[in-house]
């Protein structure tokens, strides 16, 4: 079995950068606090515990005086005004193209346009951006149509989802109503997702998180048959029998040295 090496893959500037942001206030308190996954991948998160941070879910479960990160998918208006109002030192680790996702809603809801944002919206990127805008509606791409938008809006998207489908439904979206829109995923996403449609061989690996947005899309864009594994325990477990070429990428949140360990342990067979 042939493997290729896609590039690029790995860190995105956004996921370096919060990394940083991380260890380096990890250095000075104790306790420190992550609001949800600094990013989405378990490596990431376990090396992270074992520098003294403990992940929570709401801000609620911070510790008066506690110092908190954000993490890179960025938070609300409310969530940020909450840590005000109970003295927590914040360290914000949001990534600058998901601010400039924030910014723009920011921007549409200051001109009294309603806002569409498209993305999944469990998602704690999609639940920040929500959050600048009263009313907001978020248009689900796997999910069928649930209510009608207005006529006019203005649009924004998730970083992490497929590039192609939200540029459709962006033109779908104009051909029926009045949009204004910054609906685009960050260059890493989509530059990434063109280096996998781009890959000839007949099978595909892609080493990141199952909760990962990004590495999702990666096995969605695929033209082959497509793995996914998040640990060195799930690449033992696959199945690769009958592949001749295999390639291997991964999300934007799996760290290199994980990546290189994977392709090690192919490679020796």
């Amino acid at each position: 079995m042939t493997i290729s090496v896609i590039e690029p893959h790995g860190f995105c500037a956004g996921v370096t950068a919060a990394l940083r942001k991380a260890v380096a206030v990890a250095a000075e308190a104790r306790p420190v606090f992550c609001l949800h996954q600094l990013v989405h991948n378990e490596v990431v998160v376990a090396d992270l515990r074992t520098r003294g941070f403990s992940f929570v879910e709401s801000i609620e479960d911070v510790p008066e005086g506690a110092t908190v990160l954000f993490s890179a998918h960025g938070v609300s208006p409310a969530v940020r005004e909450r840590a005000a109002e109970r003295g927590l030192k914040v360290v914000d680790a949001t990534c600058p193209f998901v601010e400039r996702v924030h910014r723009a809603a920011r921007d549409f809801a200051a001109k009294g346009m309603p806002v569409v944002v498209i993305g999944n919206p469990s998602h704690a990127e999609v639940r920040g951006i929500v959050g600048e805008a009263a009313n907001a509606v978020v248009l689900d791409p796997s999910q069928p149509r649930a209510r009608e938008l207005p006529p006019k809006f203005g649009l924004v998207s998730q970083t992490t989802m497929n590039a192609d489908e939200v540029a459709s439904l962006v033109a779908e979206l104009r051909e029926s109503h009045e949009v204004e829109t910054m609906a685009e995923v960050c260059n890493a996403t989509k530059v990434r997702q063109d280096a996998v449609k781009a890959f000839s061989g007949d099978a595909l690996l892609v080493l990141g998180s199952a909760n990962s947005s990004n590495t999702r899309r990666l096995c969605e864009v695929a033209r082959c048959r497509t793995f996914r594994a998040g640990t060195m325990d799930e690449v033992r477990a696959l199945d690769l029998s009958g592949v001749e070429e295999l390639g291997v990428t991964s999300g934007a949140s799996t760290p290199e040295s994980f990546f290189r360990e994977v392709v090690s342990f192919l490679r020796r067979g």
